[in-house]
């Protein structure tokens, strides 16, 4: 199914890049990856249409597909991303920014990259944390991504997101010691739908906390309180890898 819909759209997209239009198709084809992965994508809140910069919280690579069919984004990723099968062709083909988190000898090019990608695809989506949680906990923000907005471009706001996968979380997640391949076979075969809800919370203009990581906090923290509100409970830390491995694999397996 998912052939069929890139026969479909890709073809599409890269002869509206050709023109020089905007392409619709990456979103939809993207929305549509999704779907066929599982996901049945709500929204909550009213993502900004253009000049954002969305903070999200991370969990799976099926947030790519289900952020960027809610809003159309682009997004920045490890560079490890690329070379994953399906997951590095997906993030691709939406444009995807692709940095070297060790190479800090790289960070001012990757910096200027993604302020171009910024003022030509209108929104860009980072994940702070820098790998993928359960989706009950948070991860310290890192902070390097967000030098883009010192000082922030002209009329760009920031709006956090949260994505939440409910009592699936743990299942669908990309544990930290599977390879892209791994992850996506096992998400993949699984049976049955799932559902994900983007929440789009209160965006707030990066003047108004000057400094990324002001910007970081600013923006874990209304994520920490929707989590929270969502949890029933304050947000705990998270366990690690390894000991939410061990629980998953305990877990009986969810419809």
């Amino acid at each position: 199914m998912l052939t069929g819909l890139a026969t479909m759209f890709v073809p599409l997209h890269y002869l509206w890049r050709l023109f020089r239009l905007s392409s619709p198709w990456p979103r939809l084809f993207l929305g549509g990856a999704g779907r066929i992965s599982g996901a049945r994508v709500s929204v909550q809140g009213v993502p900004l249409k253009r000049d954002v910069f969305y903070v999200s919280n991370h969990v799976s690579w099926i947030d790519i597909p289900a952020i960027a069919g809610a809003s159309g984004t682009a997004f920045v990723a490890k560079a490890e991303i690329r070379d994953a099968p399906v997951v590095g062709w997906l993030s691709s083909l939406n444009r995807t920014v692709f940095v070297e988190r060790e190479n800090r000898l790289g960070v001012a090019g990757q910096i200027n990259t993604l302020r171009d990608t910024l003022a030509e695809n209108w929104s860009v989506t980072v994940f702070p944390e820098g790998t993928t949680e359960d989706g009950r906990s948070l991860l310290p923000f890192k902070t390097s991504m967000l030098k883009v907005l010192e000082p922030p471009p002209p009329g760009v706001m920031v709006q956090p997101v949260l994505i939440d996968y409910g009592a699936v979380g743990e299942e669908i997640g990309w544990l930290g010691y599977e390879s892209g391949k791994s992850n996506a076979a096992r998400v993949l075969a699984r049976a049955g739908s799932f559902p994900v809800v983007v929440h789009f919370l209160e965006p707030f203009h990066p003047r108004d906390f000057p400094g990324r990581k002001a910007i970081a906090a600013e923006s874990r923290r209304r994520i920490e309180v929707a989590l929270s509100g969502i949890i029933g409970g304050p947000v705990p830390a998270f366990i690690g890898h390894d000991a939410w491995a061990q629980r998953a694999e305990q877990a009986p397996v969810l419809p």
